[in-house]
């Protein structure tokens, strides 16, 4: 069997559509693979270090701020969209796929439209609650949508495809520690524990507070772990920040760092985590059952964290905060409030836990079984 995968753009859209490939390996192992993304775009560095071939297509968004810079932009877009048809043609009549899937991006948009006007077995994934541009369009062409979470179909003409809401793949390695094993790990006691992270390059409105954070819980010495992984935007005045004012990076109840690689393991540890709500770190929070203060990135298209976000909140499992509401005074009284009533902490653990679909990768494989059914019909 041949898959065509065809995403771009950020982890978020390369990731799942990796997941994906390897859930279909795990029942299909003598599978040929094939991804079509950009040739300057995360996924050209992604999938070949995950050990897949890979074609490029050049395609752009358009900007729809006016600018001297965006009209050079917009011209270069355009005419990446002239050629992109004939590009994913030649992709699709090279490879022959017996069936092809989108995780989003720019990339996916003329390789799976292409792909089902050609009659081959179509489905997209769908990573967030607001759906991105590219999927909105392809649902309409497509056979199956795949969704990781329903309220995306508020957003879509449900009538023009099949559905199914089958989650959002989680590496698995999380949820393998009990919270005893993970604090013992990481050298913390089973006091309180918060993990705070803004992502790999970090975020400066989670920094800046996590800053007075940290310096009022270990001021007036509260019983409290945290671990925050400040990230690229902050390696130049985080560790500063604490150096000034006399807080340790690391201790017996502080891990202070760039990049957090054992996240499995803080995750594991932690009674509340503090970060952005993008789908996969949501989907990690359910897999973990963890409680949580979300603040979502308002630079996102669409808004599209803060309509991840307010499925967990409406379910009880989150705080979410907007980034304009966010104050120093306003975060620390949540956690202060959290800190002292550990019952609605566990209320919220177990209502992001409800949330979490442990059949995940069976239900994706349903999906790529009736696209496998499909094309052999024709």
């Amino acid at each position: 069997m041949r898959v065509l995968i065809s995403c771009g753009g950020t982890g978020g859209h390369i990731n799942p559509g990796l997941a994906i490939a390897d859930i279909i390996k795990s029942k299909y192992p003598d599978t040929e693979f094939l991804f079509a993304g950009t040739p300057k775009g995360m996924e050209a560095k992604l999938v070949p270090q995950a050990g897949y071939k890979m074609e490029t297509i050049k395609v752009a968004g358009f900007q729809r701020r006016i600018s001297i810079e965006n009209i050079g932009r917009n011209a270069k877009a355009i005419a990446y969209l002239a050629a992109s048809g004939r590009r994913a043609k030649a992709i699709i009549e090279g490879f022959k796929p017996d069936i092809a899937i989108g995780t989003g991006g720019y990339a996916a948009g003329p390789v799976i439209r292409k792909a089902a006007r050609m009659g081959i077995p179509t489905a997209i994934h769908e990573q967030n609650a607001y759906p991105g541009v590219t999927n909105r369009l392809l649902s309409k062409e497509v056979d199956y949508v795949m969704l990781t979470v329903k309220e995306a179909l508020d957003f879509m003409d449900k009538s023009k495809f099949e559905y199914s809401v089958t989650g959002l793949p989680v590496r698995s390695n999380i949820n393998t520690l009990s919270k005893s094993e993970a604090r013992k790990k990481l050298g913390f006691n089973d006091d309180f524990t918060i993990l705070s992270f803004g992502g790999s390059l970090g975020a400066g409105c989670i920094n800046e507070t996590m800053e007075a954070v940290i310096k009022w819980h270990a001021g007036n010495k509260l019983n409290i772990n945290h671990i925050h992984g400040y990230g690229g935007m902050g390696k130049d005045t985080f560790p500063q920040a604490m150096q000034a004012a006399g807080i340790p990076l690391k201790s017996d109840r502080l891990r202070i760092t760039e990049y957090i690689n054992d996240m499995d393991v803080c995750l594991a540890a932690a009674d509340l985590v503090i970060c952005r709500s993008g789908a996969s770190t949501l989907a990690e929070l359910e897999a973990a059952g963890k409680a949580s203060i979300l603040i979502p990135s308002p630079i996102v298209a669409g808004n599209h964290q803060y309509h991840n976000a307010m499925v967990l909140g409406k379910a009880g499992a989150a705080v979410v905060i907007e980034q304009k509401d966010v104050t120093n005074e306003k975060i620390i009284s949540e956690i202060e409030a959290l800190y002292n009533d550990r019952d609605r902490v566990e209320v919220m653990s177990q209502s992001a836990a409800d949330l979490h679909l442990s059949d995940t990768n069976e239900r994706i494989l349903a999906v790529v079984d009736k696209l496998i059914a499909k094309g052999k019909k024709k």
